[in-house]
């Protein structure tokens, strides 16, 4: 097996557009089955994206754009003021979706404007978005491939790496360079419940890597590392701040401070770094979802009758407890992470 193998590798393998339809591989149902979503208006794609058929920062965003797609077809024979109140309209919808994501916003609004021109000059907007959505798909996988490069250095021989939740294609480049580079890894995936992300989506990708792999619970990563299994914990995240925090699926910050007790290296999987205005941590909207998700399981309830759940779907770690947040730029301290990045932010305040 090699990295092809591990399908989830590319946002490309398992979303895409295809004859007026928005295609996503179910990822509540993989690995036991692929199965195969198919949205053929706005609300379904925006309905999709709450309901997890489809997962991960840069994923949901790209689903979104496909969505903007969706509604600019709908639109596209109206004068051209009310088609662009109505893509505004559509645009909010997809943007509510998922409030902590870093790429959702900026992506939707930027494909929007796409749109509104391409309506205003005669061309066809559906065109436009789905090209200029395609394109950033087809950029983030190079990126991706970059992050996970950089990351493959900071691994030695030996390293056994644990996971939380779906760090996505940079987590598998990485091992597949750290394999090239003659390095043996054991990968140990957290359940990461209420969706077992670690558990279905992380492990079958690992494994289809030919990288050896063992799911545990989310509530044993600090007994591993008590017992030196763990030398490295890597996760993805959903948003970078400019001073340095992260936000990414909730259970990150705990096993942060529990890798900062037993002195191993937090190394995030950041892809390209901060892309929106995004100071401070108190810039973050963390998502709260529905509490009965945490009473169930795959379908099965779980909690006894009568009692409530809560659920939110991130935490905030702080840079004090990063080893170092890897971008398509390099390896860099969360410290500086505003600095490295202080150009794109320069220019996006002045657009």
């Amino acid at each position: 097996m090699g990295l092809e193998d591990a399908i989830l590798i590319r946002t490309s393998n398992t979303l895409r557009y295809e004859d007026n339809q928005v295609l996503m591989l179910d990822r509540r149902q993989f690995p036991e089955r692929e199965v195969w979503q198919r949205c053929s208006n706005y609300e379904q794609v925006a309905s999709a994206i709450e309901d997890m058929v489809i997962q991960g920062a840069g994923s949901v965003a790209f689903a979104a754009c496909f969505g903007l797609a969706l509604a600019a077809g709908c639109y596209s024979s109206r004068s051209h003021a009310e088609f662009e109140n109505k893509l505004f309209k559509a645009a909010g919808r997809l943007k509510s979706t998922r409030p902590t994501g870093e790429y959702l916003i900026p992506l939707v609004d930027k494909m929007l404007q796409i749109a509104i021109e391409a309506h205003a000059e005669g061309t066809d907007p559906v065109q436009a978005v789905v090209f200029n959505t395609e394109k950033l798909m087809a950029q983030d996988d190079e990126l991706t491939r970059k992050c996970g490069m950089y990351a493959s250095h900071l691994i030695a021989d030996g390293d056994g790496i644990l996971t939380h939740c779906y760090p996505g294609g940079a987590l598998l480049y990485m091992l597949d360079y750290v394999k090239q580079q003659g390095k043996q890894v054991r990968v140990y995936c957290s359940e990461t419940r209420p969706y077992l992300q670690g558990a279905r989506l992380t492990a079958a990708s690992v494994h289809r890597l030919g990288v050896p792999v063992t799911i545990v619970t989310d509530n044993m990563g600090a007994f591993l590392m008590a017992q030196g299994k763990i030398h490295k914990f890597v996760t993805a995240c959903d948003r970078i701040t400019m001073d340095g925090h992260i936000a990414n699926k909730v259970g990150t910050y705990q096993y942060a401070i529990c890798a900062n007790l037993h002195r191993i290296p937090f190394i995030v999987l950041g892809y390209d770094g901060p892309q929106t205005n995004t100071l401070t941590a108190g810039d973050i909207e963390i998502e709260e979802r529905d509490p009965e998700e945490v009473l169930y399981c795959r379908g099965v309830r779980t909690g006894a009758p009568g009692v409530k759940g809560y659920y939110p779907a991130f935490d905030i770690t702080p840079p004090t407890l990063i080893g170092a947040i890897v971008t398509d730029r390099g390896v860099f301290s969360p410290l500086e992470i505003g600095r490295v990045y202080a150009d794109r932010f320069s220019r996006e305040i002045s657009c």
